[in-house]
């Protein structure tokens, strides 16, 4: 695999992400739905941390939060020197085009993009001219192992094969900070093993700060810190042996 250096901007403060009081509230009609209360959090600048709890404890709605995807109701969310939460909308989407990149369970690749093309796409708002972009997605495919399949559409990819072209777009821009959504929920288990030995690379040897969802236990295991939510809240953090 090749070697990205990633942007390394931002607070050098122990708790880069540092979440107080924070609270989503939704409505539906009379009802409200709270699917965070009151959210204390702190993580460090390199850390890579699982997000674990029973279905409905809050897990991808503070995934959403600190992607900049959603916002929250009340409360503080920084990460580094930005508080999202007081952040307009022009400069939050602004803010996650170059802090920030997201893999899905799904993959939501574009079906009739090559794994280059769809790889390239978050570049084409960008200021890079078309040969940088060029160079930059094909790094990418380097990274995850598949400079043989960029003229490959996602029907002629295999699972394990579109999450790891999913994972070059997500860090094609070079962001700080990677965020996952169960990456491994439809692999099986020899892909999945393949995806959790990319992303611990990308956190011990880029020091991308990595922040995990899932439900699986052996993934949880590869990261350095589990935290683990119950209606909102979180209710333990436990460090992982190195």
């Amino acid at each position: 695999m090749n070697h990205i250096q990633f942007d390394s901007s931002g607070t050098a403060e122990h708790a880069w992400i540092r979440a107080r009081n924070l609270r989503k509230i939704y409505r539906k009609g009379a009802n409200e739905i709270v699917p965070l209360a009151s959210l204390d959090l702190e993580i460090a600048r390199g850390d890579f941390v699982s997000l674990m709890g029973p279905s409905g404890s809050g897990k991808t709605t503070l995934l959403n939060l600190l992607a900049g995807i959603d916002a929250a109701t009340s409360g503080e969310l920084w990460i580094g020197d930005n508080n999202l939460a007081h952040m307009r909308r022009d400069a939050l989407a602004a803010w996650r085009a170059r802090a920030v990149g997201i893999i899905f369970q799904s993959y939501n690749l574009v079906p009739v993009l090559t794994a280059f093309e769809n790889i390239e796409l978050p570049l084409l708002l960008s200021p890079l001219g078309r040969r940088e972009r060029a160079a930059r997605a094909m790094d990418a495919l380097a990274i995850v192992g598949l400079e043989n399949r960029a003229g490959h559409f996602p029907s002629q990819l295999s699972g394990g094969q579109e999450q790891r072209v999913a994972i070059a777009r997500a860090i094609v821009a070079r962001p700080p900070l990677l965020l996952a959504d169960e990456p491994t929920g439809d692999l099986d288990r020899e892909s999945a093993e393949l995806v959790l030995e990319l992303l611990g690379q990308l956190n011990a040897r880029d020091k991308m700060t990595i922040v995990m969802v899932t439900h699986d236990p052996r993934a949880a295991a590869r990261a350095r810190t589990r935290l683990f939510l119950e209606k909102g809240a979180l209710v333990r953090r436990e460090e992982n042996a190195t």
